[in-house]
């Protein structure tokens, strides 16, 4: 079980915040919804905050049965559940229907984590150090940076290409996962992107993220990446993206 569970999240424009943070007393799912290319037909009535609503919610319900499915089926099925709530007027087949990352941790006697996409779990472990889980497909596509669109979506939900939560269930499968023993963890941080620019981008250590996470909370955390995309610009894209920060401090066991 967590101690404690602190999030903060923030939109990088006048857009409608597509990230979303969903928790309980021993899990916690951060959700980054991928905007659209401009231009780009979908296939679906919904938006991108529909999707990352809906999936959220499926989810949270699934993790709620505390069921001891492995975290890649209880993705697969909230997947599959949030697909059924399409209209029948979505083309889910469309490789740009809406989608998002996934990052999710579960506690029990042992730390599960779930990764899919481009949001990191970054776990503080009990005996000093960390352990970042990323997905870094994203950016492991052919011929490099910057990525046209047909690319994308030739390889979106593709094998060789990149794997996010879509109109496909089994895309949940291509997710990284792994456990370790609860009691050698201090605690995980959960984040979108827009906060792993502080190490992508600004040369920022995760033991310093974490460290900061920790002592004064998750809205320090994008207040530190905010100041440096003002500072220094981005390295490429938008400015400011949506950015999430989510920590759970696990209970000590009695001695």
């Amino acid at each position: 079980m967590f101690q404690q569970v602190a999030y903060a999240t923030r939109p990088g424009s006048a857009r409608p915040n597509e990230d979303l943070v969903v928790a309980g007393p021993s899990w916690i799912a951060v959700l980054d919804g991928a905007t659209a290319a401009p231009g780009v037909d979908s296939g679906c009535v919904h938006d991108v905050a529909w999707l990352v609503g809906r999936l959220g919610g499926a989810l949270a319900a699934e993790l709620s049965r505390d069921a001891p499915d492995p975290l890649a089926v209880v993705l697969e099925r909230a997947v599959e559940a949030t697909a059924a709530a399409h209209a029948p007027s979505c083309d889910l087949a469309n490789p740009d229907s809406p989608s998002a990352t996934v990052a999710l941790v579960r506690v029990r006697e042992r730390l599960e984590y779930l990764v899919l996409g481009d949001s990191p779990v970054v776990l503080s472990l009990a005996g000093g150090g960390v352990r970042v889980v990323s997905d870094d497909r994203l950016e492991r596509l052919p011929g490099g940076r910057p990525y046209s669109v047909e690319l994308v979506r030739r390889l979106r939900n593709a094998p060789g290409g990149f794997w996010v939560a879509a109109a496909r269930p089994e895309a949940a499968r291509q997710s990284v996962t792994g456990d370790l023993p609860a009691r050698d963890v201090r605690g995980a941080g959960v984040f979108t992107d827009g906060v792993a620019r502080l190490v992508d981008w600004y040369g920022w250590r995760w033991e310093t993220v974490l460290g900061l996470l920790a002592g004064r909370g998750p809205d320090a955390v994008i207040s530190a990446v905010r100041a440096l995309e003002s500072e220094r610009g981005p390295v490429r894209g938008k400015r400011h993206d949506d950015a999430t920060a989510a920590w759970g401090l696990l209970r000590r066991p009695a001695c």
